[in-house]
């Protein structure tokens, strides 16, 4: 049903547009559940909660109350899963995240995030490389000389999986490096707030994550950033953060998250969330939020969050091929 309103608005451009406010009948009724499907303490987590608090914040949700529920297994599978149980039903919301489409592209998570409704995105994230402070790795330059040397010498933590966008945020810059990507020794955890506790601790060398995990451990003087997968310079806490490109490394990676529907709403219901999450990205604390965290705030809607999907995946279909990691799709 997602991918017929999906055609309709996107062949004619007016769909939601087109609607009035008077037209936008469909409110909450009853209790929201927001499914996340990593565990507490990752980039995924902070920005769900995020976005639900400001919800209560702007009284967007007509009175109903928002419980966010951590349901973590298989990559995140079993939360679209229990998502997609509730088709039709927009009392319930999901992460929509880059993520899930590496992760789908690859096989990992057996759900297809083009079988719901990507309302909008929210966040630009930063993928950070990072190590603890007394690494004696410097900068990127330094990581990829010691992975030509021995690609198997260092514990690259990644979260929730393998093939997933964190590892990818580190295995294309490597692989344009010239490095055996295929022979890493990539350690995946439930949630990046997992992989840096276990980088802290010393259990593995080095964390592909994205900012909002990396930068108050960098701040604490704990963790030193060795590069960043992003297009461009940083500002905030990254100024000064060398890119990827900076250090002759041609490649960056960029991720987004926002909020995703179950599949069947109608239009009514994608409006009225569309609208809810535009007040979402431009009330202060949100943006602070976001960019106190080093990544970028942002509202793209349906129509837009919808195109991205279909082009990231085709893209991403590309990168995994270009690095051997096994697609199936």
């Amino acid at each position: 049903m997602n991918r017929r309103i999906a055609a309709a608005v996107l062949a004619g451009g007016c769909l939601l547009a087109g609607m009035t406010q008077a037209q936008t009948a469909w409110k909450p009724t009853e209790r929201i559940n927001y499914v996340v499907g990593v565990a507490p303490g990752g980039t995924v987590d902070l920005y769900a909660r995020g976005i639900k608090d400001t919800l209560d914040l702007l009284k967007l949700v007509n009175g109903q109350t928002i419980l966010v529920e951590n349901k973590v297994g298989a990559g995140g599978a079993l939360a679209m899963q229990a998502l997609k149980s509730h088709a039709g039903n927009a009392h319930y919301l999901g992460t929509f995240h880059t993520g899930a489409i590496a992760g789908a592209v690859t096989g990992l998570i057996k759900a297809d995030p083009r079988d719901f409704v990507p309302v909008a995105m929210l966040v630009e994230e930063t993928s950070l490389v990072a190590v603890r402070a007394d690494s004696p790795l410097k900068d990127g330059r330094d990581l990829v000389a010691a992975l030509k040397a021995d690609p198997t010498k260092l514990r690259i933590a990644v979260a929730p999986a393998m093939g997933q966008n964190t590892h990818l945020a580190i295995a294309k810059p490597l692989s344009t490096a010239g490095v055996a990507i295929d022979k890493l020794t990539i350690a995946p955890f439930r949630s990046s707030g997992e992989s840096v506790t276990a980088l802290l601790g010393g259990h593995v060398d080095v964390v592909s994550a994205t900012a909002p995990v990396i930068v108050p451990q960098v701040q604490a003087g704990k963790l030193r950033i060795l590069a960043s997968a992003a297009p461009e310079p940083g500002t905030g806490p990254l100024a000064g953060v060398k890119t990827w490109r900076e250090q002759g490394v041609p490649a960056d990676y960029v991720s987004y998250n926002g909020v995703t529907l179950p599949p069947s709403v109608n239009a009514e219901q994608i409006r009225f969330w569309e609208d809810a999450l535009r007040q979402v990205a431009q009330d202060k604390a949100w943006v602070a939020l976001v960019q106190k965290s080093g990544n970028k705030p942002i509202f793209r809607g349906y129509v837009e969050s919808h195109r991205y999907l279909q082009s990231e995946w085709q893209g991403t279909t590309e990168l995994i091929k270009q690095l051997n990691l096994g697609a199936n799709k």
